[in-house]
């Protein structure tokens, strides 16, 4: 059936997928998995995640945990020390989440194979003839 059949609008799907879209898009970023995964342990300072995850700028590490704490996932605690002590936990949404990408991970890992077997069979059959 055609949307225009419907009676629905592109502005009403899009208002209601909107929301889904944008928390996908948050928790689905690479730098957003490997800082769930880090501090899946328990809390972690910024500079253990700083170097447990490769390839992060300190910018990008820092405005990703800015938006994981915006958004509920992280908690920040600053330890009244000298120098000061920041420490980031993950919030039970967030452990949530965690599990859910553990299941994802358990079901790429099993998959891997196939997935490959399966790229390469499809870039056989319609790769032009040499």
């Amino acid at each position: 059936m055609s949307q225009g059949n419907t009676g629905v609008t592109a502005q009403v799907v899009n208002a209601h997928a909107c929301p889904v879209r944008e928390v996908l898009d948050r928790v689905s970023g690479k730098w957003s998995v490997q800082i769930l995964v880090a501090a899946a342990h328990g809390p972690i300072r910024f500079t253990e995640l700083e170097r447990s995850i490769e390839g992060i700028s300190r910018r990008m590490l820092t405005l990703t945990l800015r938006n994981l704490e915006r958004d509920g996932l992280v908690t920040r605690t600053v330890h009244p020390t000298v120098p000061p002590k920041v420490e980031y936990e993950l919030t039970p949404v967030a452990r949530e989440l965690h599990e859910t990408l553990l299941r994802l991970t358990d079901w790429a890992e099993r998959n891997r194979v196939y997935i490959a077997e399966s790229r390469a069979a499809y870039d056989t059959e319609r790769s032009p003839e040499s």
